[in-house]
């Protein structure tokens, strides 16, 4: 389970260290997988103080 404020699986972030939006599509031992938003590939974070929540999971659903 992730701390409060803490990107999650299906959450749309920020990475800061890439200047990329990406969504979180899995967490391993504290490394973040991102994806793009749209297209394919992927990234790895082992930084999550550099991520920042723009959309949650729950949010993107309902729009």
């Amino acid at each position: 389970m992730n701390g409060a404020g803490m990107p999650w699986v299906g959450d749309l972030v920020h990475d800061e260290g890439t200047g990329r939006a990406g969504v979180v599509s899995d967490v391993r031992d504290g490394v973040y997988v991102l994806r793009p938003e749209n297209g394919p590939g992927h990234w790895l974070c082992d930084v999550p103080g550099r991520l920042t929540v723009v959309v949650r999971r729950e949010e993107r659903r309902d729009g």
